[in-house]
């Protein structure tokens, strides 16, 4: 739908890409309004904004099923921004070359070669975040060269007569470190737009939206004990009838210790705790879950015994199905993950809370998500502002599918060895095996499923951040890179064994993460992470587990960086951890997101 001031927004056409949406969300930080449109449009229908911008995707610009646009746009008269697919597109249209390039995933250093209005008041060398296979090769004399990378020669170019500009870069996600002065430059220096206050108040309204939404209906809620669906409870909470509202928590055998007390507190603080019912479903989920390895099968599982969950428990309650709406958490990061809403998103994994079963009920308008356009961030303000616990609010995130896809599995029926992995000669201190165990990634707006590299080697973040760009970026095998940080053996007599969703496993991570979570609190060091999962492997010597942690800093979980705690800290609980039962060593995850996710599954 078409902005109705559109002459005083920006218009971004969405070609898949993962950060699309979150280029509108930078803007509304900037109060510059902004809408996402089909790339399908005729040029024509975009003429009244005052500027456009191609967002990035995951496809290859000379492969003849991915999306383009308009070539028309570039005679409107216009300024266009494209940004990664974007920018290829938009070169490619312009008469530049685009080939299969370096692999640049994560941070980049960027090199400004050419002072402009895109990059004023921002300095000549800056950090960028990468995430793309292909590249603009060359460029016709008519366009200038602006920045380069090491592994990008054309990083950034523009038509300036014709206020045409691409970025390889995301400016939009939060590691690029002036992104939000470029985006500015863009939309208030080169389209002229003043900005509208208007424009930041997200929050105003919430309350009236729900309303709206649910009518003469009431509300059904879903809450897992994470943020996101606490705080979108209390919010319809708040905005209806206590006799219109009734929470469901879940308890599926699959959630942290002690959670479902802290989540009970919560809500009693809030006076929410009699609109909320307890139903343990332990069982039902560990049985399901039971011999199942496959990281989507597992999601798919658990969003459709979440379903069959609520529907027996509004059958038990007296709820009748037409005069209730589901409520759900459901943030963006969830929605375009599991492939956005317009099918043009690479699916990432498959949340829980977008598995077919869901899916169909959107599609009836049986479901309400009052957060479905925010991010973690904005979501912790909204509950800030609901007068939530900050214990709740800034508790570090928790996926809806719980533990069970932190315990990898291996349905192998024999132990599979690891294989040596050479490194760089700068790198010589280290060993370095391939785990015949795969993880999710997201590289170049895709889904990857590729195997870890684990390594023997000093706990040096420099050089550790070097060997992981390296080998995601120049290798095609790798999408995640681990150290070992406790247990004392041969890594290279390291074994991935045969291996299931047990109630013995289950509890062994359970213990690892408490233990995790009780260094950091008495650290005083809760908050200087924002999220922290802990993984479980089926790697080991003797056929055990080993532990990997993950803690990662980030804004909206779009992008992460590996965080480089204090050694001493690290040291404390994989000592504790390794002396877990049937834990044979302690791992730490140093990757950035991309090229890997958070979450391994």
């Amino acid at each position: 739908m078409i902005h109705k001031n559109a002459s005083s927004a920006i218009g971004i056409v969405d070609l898949g890409g993962q950060y699309c949406h979150l280029i509108a969300r930078r803007l509304r930080d900037l109060r510059i309004n902004a809408d996402i449109l089909s790339p399908e449009l005729p040029a024509e229908e975009l003429r009244e904004y005052a500027g456009i911008i191609l967002s990035g995707g995951p496809s290859s610009v000379y492969d003849s099923a991915s999306p383009s646009v308009d070539p028309r746009i570039i005679e409107l008269g216009s300024p266009v921004l494209g940004i990664c697919y974007g920018h290829q597109l938009l070169a490619m249209h312009l008469g530049a070359e685009v080939k299969p390039g370096e692999r640049e995933f994560g941070l980049s250093r960027l090199a400004i070669t050419e002072g402009d209005s895109l990059f004023r008041d921002t300095p000549a060398i800056q950090k960028v975040w990468m995430s793309h296979s292909d590249s603009v090769d060359s460029l016709p004399p008519n366009l200038l060269p602006l920045a380069t990378t090491e592994r990008c020669g054309v990083a950034a170019f523009a038509d300036l007569n014709r206020r045409l500009f691409g970025v390889q870069f995301h400016p939009e996600v939060t590691h690029s470190e002036h992104g939000l002065a470029i985006l500015r430059n863009f939309g208030i220096g080169v389209c002229g737009i003043n900005p509208d206050v208007s424009a930041t108040t997200r929050l105003a309204g919430l309350e009236e939206e729900i309303r709206e939404k649910v009518g003469t209906r009431s509300v059904f809620f879903l809450v897992s004990g994470g943020v996101d669906s606490s705080v979108a409870f209390a919010l319809c909470a708040r905005a209806l009838p206590a006799s219109r509202m009734l929470g469901l928590y879940v308890d599926t055998g699959l959630m942290r210790e002690g959670e479902t007390e802290e989540l009970q507190q919560s809500f009693r603080h809030l006076g929410l705790s009699e609109q909320l019912r307890v139903r343990d479903e332990s069982e039902r989920f560990l049985r399901s879950l039971e011999g199942v390895a496959d990281p989507e099968k597992k999601r798919r599982i658990i969003g459709r015994l979440f379903v069959e969950v609520q529907e027996e428990a509004m059958r038990e309650y007296g709820i009748e199905g037409t005069k209730w709406l589901l409520g759900q958490g459901t943030i963006y990061p969830d929605t375009i993950e599991s492939g956005g809403t317009a099918g043009r998103a690479a699916v990432i994994k498959t949340h829980h809370n977008r598995c077919a079963e869901v899916v169909a009920l959107l599609e009836k308008g049986q479901v309400i998500e009052p957060l479905a356009e925010f991010y973690k961030d904005e979501v912790r303000e909204v509950g800030r502002e609901l007068g939530l616990e900050p214990a709740l609010t800034n508790r570090w995130p928790f996926p809806g599918p719980g533990l069970a896809i932190r315990i990898l599995c291996n349905k192998a029926r024999s132990e599979r060895p690891v294989r040596r992995v050479r490194l760089a000669n700068d790198f010589a201190e280290y060993r370095a095996v391939r785990l015949p165990l795969k993880s999710v990634g997201v590289q170049g707006d895709g889904r990857t499923y590729r195997d870890v590299v684990a390594l023997d080697g000093p706990l040096d973040y420099a050089k550790l951040h070097r060997i992981s760009s390296d080998l995601c970026n120049l290798r095609t095998s790798f999408n995640r890179v681990v150290v070992r940080i406790a247990g004392k053996w041969d890594l290279l007599k390291a074994r991935v064994y045969p291996s299931a969703l047990t109630r013995e496993r289950l509890a062994k991570l359970r213990r690892a993460d408490w233990i995790t979570r009780s260094v950091m609190h008495d650290a005083g060091m809760t908050d200087s992470v924002w999220q922290f999962p802990v993984i479980l492997l089926p790697v080991g010597r003797k056929g055990g587990d080993s532990v990997v942690l993950r803690p990662v800093n980030s804004v909206d979980g779009m992008t992460a960086n590996f965080a480089q705690l204090p050694f001493e800290a690290l040291n404390t609980m994989a000592k504790r951890i390794v002396r877990v039962p049937g834990v044979e060593a302690v791992f730490l995850d140093c990757t950035d997101k991309p090229p890997s996710t958070i979450e391994w599954e």
